[in-house]
């Protein structure tokens, strides 16, 4: 795809995050056929966007989720600052037409995960992380049908990024726990609305953070020190509206918390 097409289809779904609008679906001739195509608009969505990036996200991690969204596997999106808040936090959910929230397991790394040729092994990723957090995540699609929007629309619109909250590095050995049996409860207004295990995000959350190392190495794209990835829900997205307050229990592993004003 020529850049002058990249940079169209980038400017129709900023200027729809920017406004909170939505459209129906991409210009047929800026409209993204492929992952690259699709991560490439994506790039030049955050360049619009002026704000630091933080990390990473993977959407549909859940074989039910793919399945929701027309998408053979996962996808990969940006977080950025001005998107992100931390635990204790209050934040505007504005226009949102998805209306639900997510409670993920999200990496810091320490060290680098570069471009290159072979393959990361789950050992060489779960080597380059520092912390482990818990995290909410409020996804948002500007495709006003997301069901059918197709795998690399989605792409383009950054995996369905919305808002991000980040809760404290655990205190916890994460690292001699079992995330595949780990339960999470979700609170909405001191609550409980779901439960969920580390187990429904691609079997494990290790293996949907070496997936996204991995993803973005076919693009080119190598993961940093001090970014944060988080690696999709660990329960079925359970609705959220203006007013609600939001806390997930991670156990062991600490709480994560967020109003909507």
């Amino acid at each position: 795809m020529k850049q002058e097409l990249i940079n169209k289809a980038a400017k129709i779904l900023w200027d729809a995050w920017r406004t909170g609008q939505t459209i129906s679906e991409l210009p047929k001739d800026c409209r993204p056929t492929n992952r690259q195509n699709a991560y490439d608009i994506q790039t030049r969505i955050a360049d619009l966007s002026q704000s630091t990036q933080i990390g990473w996200k993977i959407a549909a991690t859940s074989e039910n989720g793919q399945k929701h969204i027309g998408a053979s596997g996962p996808l990969a999106g940006r977080l950025l600052a001005n998107r992100a808040k931390f635990s204790g936090d209050h934040l505007t959910l504005g226009a949102n037409l998805m209306a639900v929230a997510e409670a993920e397991y999200c990496f810091r790394l320490g060290s680098d995960l570069p471009v290159r040729e072979t393959a990361y092994s789950m050992e060489e990723v779960l080597n380059a992380v520092d912390t482990l957090h818990s995290a909410i995540e409020i996804p948002d699609s500007r495709y006003l049908d997301f069901i059918t929007a197709g795998e690399p629309q989605l792409i383009a619109d950054n995996a369905c990024a919305s808002w991000f909250v980040l809760g404290p590095p655990t205190t916890a050995d994460w690292r001699n726990i079992d995330l595949q049996k780990h339960t999470v409860q979700v609170l909405v207004n001191a609550t409980v609305v779901a439960e969920g295990l580390g187990s429904n995000v691609l079997g494990d959350p290790r293996i949907a953070l070496t997936w996204i190392a991995n993803e973005l190495r076919h693009e080119g794209i190598g993961l940093k020190s001090g970014e944060i990835i988080t690696t999709g829900t660990c329960v079925l997205p359970f609705a959220i509206k203006q007013a609600d307050h939001i806390m997930l229990d991670f156990g062991q592993i600490g709480q994560v918390n967020v109003t909507l004003k």
